[in-house]
C-alpha cells in the first residue's frame, strides 16, 4: 500500500520533531554535557535531574516513533511538554521564544502523528464550514 502524501508530511514532521529532541535536548543531558546542567540548574533544578529527564525524553520518543505504541509516546511527551512549559513560566522567561517552545514542539509532535496516523484523524477529524458541518 502506498502512502499518501499527508502521510508523508506527517512522517516527516515527526521526523524533524524527533531530531530536534534527540540532538538539542536528549542527547546533551544523556552524554553528560555540562550546558545540560548549567541550563537546568538556571532554571532552579536541582542537581541531578538531568539524567532522568534525558531518559524519560530518550524512552518517551522512542514510543513516539514506534507505530503501535506512538499515542502513548505522544500523551507522555506532552506532560513532559508542560513541566517543561510550566518550568520556563516559574523561571519568568521570555513568552514566545521560552515558554511557548513546548506549545510549538507540542504541534509539530501531534500535527506529525494526526497527519500520521488514520486511527487518530477519524478520532479528531479536521472539518470545514463551521457548525454545519457537525451535524
Amino acid at each position: 500500500m502506498k502512502a499518501s502524501p499527508s502521510v508523508w508530511t506527517g512522517r516527516v514532521l515527526s521526523g524533524l520533531f524527533a531530531l530536534f529532541i534527540l540532538g538539542a535536548s536528549a542527547f546533551p543531558k544523556l552524554s553528560g554535557m555540562p550546558i545540560a546542567e548549567e541550563t537546568m540548574a538556571q532554571l532552579g533544578w536541582p542537581s541531578g535531574y538531568v539524567l532522568m529527564i534525558g531518559l524519560m525524553e530518550l524512552g518517551f520518543l522512542i514510543l513516539y516513533l514506534i507505530p503501535r505504541t506512538s499515542l502513548l509516546g505522544a500523551v507522555l511527551f506532552t506532560g513532559l511538554l508542560g513541566g517543561a512549559m510550566a518550568t520556563q513560566v516559574r523561571a519568568e522567561s521570555p513568552l514566545f521564544s521560552h515558554v511557548l517552545f513546548s506549545i510549538y514542539l507540542g504541534l509539530f509532535m501531534w500535527g506529525g502523528l494526526w497527519l500520521r496516523d488514520p486511527a487518530l484523524r477519524a478520532l479528531f477529524p479536521f472539518r470545514r464550514g463551521g457548525a454545519e458541518a457537525v451535524s
